[in-house]
């Protein structure tokens, strides 16, 4: 392996862990629930099964390619790689992030679509659906996510918790918090008895979508 490539696997690692570790710092994983991947190349850097991330170490660096063959490192990868594979396979991703982010768990086990009550669910492509249950690990879980994640960067997985994508892992990750906090939302104003949140419509959303092409600092 040349020294850039080697360089750029070793960076991509420090990036995973990191993120890994900052999912349980924030409150979004319990344990070693949830998992962290990045695309390097060929590579699909990812966190290894029921290692919790504080004891994750540069040595302990696990990769496998897009059929899901081990290239880097010993530990077995996460039990959830087909749900990464899937992404990477069907999408633009550079990076995938789930969780068992509290309130988007709760949520997913109440509705088929996340309310749109903010317009932070257009920051996902739309109205945020669920994915129906399935075992995790599964071929079926990973088709059902990927139904759900159609013209979307994030969607819940029915009783389980959040997936989300982007082409940086600090856009995977902001997305699933930002995610987690309209669940939040959501919950929180349904909670007022007597009261009904108000709603979004698609052409509102619609909206916030083109002005978001236009959002942030160019050049």
């Amino acid at each position: 392996m040349s020294d850039g490539r080697h360089d750029a696997i070793a960076r991509g690692w420090e990036a995973v862990v990191a993120t890994a570790r900052r999912t349980a710092a924030e409150g979004l994983v319990v344990g070693t629930s949830g998992n962290v991947s990045l695309r390097v190349g060929d590579t699909v850097l990812v966190t290894p099964s029921g290692v919790p991330y504080d004891r994750l170490r540069p040595e302990d660096l696990t990769g496998v390619d897009a059929e899901g063959n081990q290239t880097f490192g010993t530990l077995a990868p996460t039990s959830e790689l087909p749900l990464h594979l899937a992404v990477y396979r069907n999408t633009d991703a550079r990076a995938v992030v789930h969780t068992h982010a509290v309130h988007a768990t709760a949520v997913s086990t109440l509705v088929a679509e996340v309310p749109p009550v903010h317009y932070a669910a257009a920051m996902l492509g739309g109205t945020v659906r669920v994915a129906p249950y399935a075992r995790y690990g599964t071929p079926e879980l990973a088709a059902n996510m990927l139904a759900a994640l159609r013209d979307r960067t994030g969607c819940l997985l029915a009783n389980h918790g959040t997936v989300t994508y982007g082409t940086t892992l600090d856009q995977a990750y902001d997305r699933t918090a930002q995610l987690e906090w309209l669940c939040h939302v959501w919950l929180t104003a349904s909670a007022v008895p007597g009261r009904t949140p108000a709603l979004l419509s698609e052409t509102q959303l619609g909206e916030v979508r083109e002005a978001l092409k236009g959002y942030g600092q160019h050049g």
